[in-house]
This record gives structure tokens, sequence and C-alpha cells, in this order.
């Protein structure tokens, strides 16, 4: 009965955050195209999924040769603790878009209930602080704007997030809203549309991986993430594994790029990943693509952990 509270609980408040998305005009949170990898950073149901503690760090440039164009570098370490049934990590992020910049520092915890034989239900909540910046003065505007006399800064902008995390060996859902409070940053007594608050997004996440033998594995996930007044975004992916030390893969984000993937374990506590993506909207012809990069190690801290997720 307390499991079935915590779970229906979990659920009401999951409805009522999508029943309170406010309208917004753009997706802010950055998007990444190894996010299998990477699902602490928007859900924290993940943290300690894996039963082993994990250092991920990916830096990703977007839109290269386009001025100003995006770049991420996130940092994110987590740790279950299987006689607890929790989990716990903590990310750091830095995402810089034109004269606009922002770094967090976010901590997770989740709690993990046994659904049936195979599948665990984590459940996750997510707090930290961002720090924002509209470098405002490097801009060359026409006309004079009161606006662009001096920079923004935002020093503290307190968050919360929450998420579940629904996973096997082999299968996993999630879906999860990472910041739940929409910060207003102002300038002064001045506010425009496009600096005005942080927006909520919602993010859904799915895969499964198939295992045909000991040579060859196959990967398939998808991501969905939605901002009212914002299209939808889709990313669907494939990574064929040899030997799970090999991977190579497609993704196709619609409407806005594809991408190729590969992958490699030089040990089975390492992934190196690589990716390259082709941009296909309007701005296909004022880039050269986007790279990312992403590297992956298990921090053998809990024997214990480790020796009873291999044996699963």
């Amino acid at each position: 009965m307390g499991k079935t509270i915590k779970i229906a609980a979990f659920f009401i408040l999951t409805v009522v955050v999508l029943l309170h998305v406010k309208v917004a005009s753009a997706q802010q949170d950055p998007m990444y195209t190894q996010y299998m990898d990477n699902l602490q950073v928007i859900n924290p149901g993940y943290a300690g999924s894996n039963g082993v503690g994990n250092v991920l760090m990916v830096a990703r440039s977007q839109w290269v040769e386009f001025e100003g164009a995006p770049a991420t570098r996130s940092f994110t370490y987590n740790v279950g603790y299987d006689n607890k049934n929790i989990g716990v990590g903590f990310s750091l992020m830095s995402d810089k878009i034109g004269p606009l910049k922002q770094t967090g520092f976010y901590a997770d915890y989740s709690y993990f209930i046994r659904m049936s034989e195979k599948f665990k239900l984590g459940l996750g909540l997510k707090g930290g602080v961002s720090f924002y910046r509209a470098n405002l003065v490097a801009l060359q505007t026409v006309d004079s704007d009161p606006i662009f006399s001096r920079d923004i800064y935002e020093n503290f902008l307190p968050n919360v997030g929450v998420g579940m995390f629904l996973f096997s060996d082999d299968t996993y859902f999630g879906l999860s809203v990472p910041k739940l409070i929409e910060n207003t940053i102002t300038h002064e007594d001045v506010t425009v549309d496009y600096i005005n608050k942080q927006l909520m997004h919602l993010y859904f996440v799915a895969g499964h991986r198939f295992v045909f033998n000991e040579d060859f594995q196959l990967k398939t996930n998808g991501m969905l993430r939605s901002v009212n007044g914002a299209p939808v975004s889709v990313d669907l992916t494939a990574l064929g594994g040899f030997r799970d030390k090999f991977w190579v893969g497609a993704m196709y984000r619609f409407g806005d790029a594809y991408g190729l993937l590969t992958q490699f374990k030089p040990s089975p506590r390492m992934t190196i990943g690589y990716s390259y993506d082709v941009t296909i909207s309007e701005l296909s012809a004022f880039n050269s693509g986007t790279h990312e990069i992403m590297f992956s190690y298990d921090l053998d801290l809990f024997s214990r952990n480790r020796s009873e997720t291999a044996e699963k």
C-alpha cells in the first residue's frame, strides 16, 4: 500500500506540473545528441539506476562557424546504494549562446521501488541554482536602447525538478520536468520577451537494447522535449554494437538535423563517444555542423554494488 501511495502521489504531482506549464517563446535548455548517456541532466530519477558510480563529461559545439553559436559543457556524477534503494548525484553545466551565458549546479536524489521481477521505478528530485549573464553591452545596435546600456547579472536563480525513471536491464522509460520554477530575469525596470524568464521543459525518453548474440547488439533510443509555444522536438537514435566495444549509429531530429554517432569502450568501465550533426533547417546554409564529445568512466568505489550489478 505504501508503494502505491508514493507512485500515485508522484503521478498527481506530474499532472499538476503539466497543467500549469505557461506559454513560452522558445526552448532554452541545451540539447545533446548522445542524450541516452546523459539522462541525469534532465531526469533525477535516473541517478543511481546503474548501481555503480559514474563520471560523465560532455562537450558540445553547435552550428560550427555560426557566430554566437551555442556551446555546452556538462559534468555529472551519480551512484546507487542498493542496500538503501536510493541514488544520489550532482551535475555542473555551462551553456553559452551569443551574449547569453548560464552556469548551474544541481544535486539529484532518487528512491527506487521494485515494480516487478525485471523493472524498478526511480522517483527523483533535483535541486540547485543557476547563474545567468547577458553581455548586452557587447552587442552592436542600430538605435540606442536602455536595455543594452549594461549587462544583466542574475547570480542566484534557485530551482527544483522532478522525474521518474522506469527501467530494467534492457529497457527504460522516463518522464521529467527538471526545472519547475520559472525565475524572472529582469534588467532593473526593463523586461524584454527574449530574456524574461526561465522556462519549464517536459522530457519523455525511452530505449531498448536488443542482444542478438555475444557479437552483435542494437540500442534504440528516443526523446521528446516540449515547451508550450515552441515546436515539439523529437529525437530517434539507433546504435549497432560489436561485442559491446564498438558502436556506430545514426540520429534523426525531426525537422532540424540528422547525425552520425560512434562510441568505443577501451575497457569495461570507460566509454568514449563522438557525434556529428548536420542541420537540415534554414540554418544549414550558415554553419558546418555540430560536434559533440562524450567521456564516461565507472568509478569502482562501491565494489559490492558493482558485483551485484554484474550478476543481474
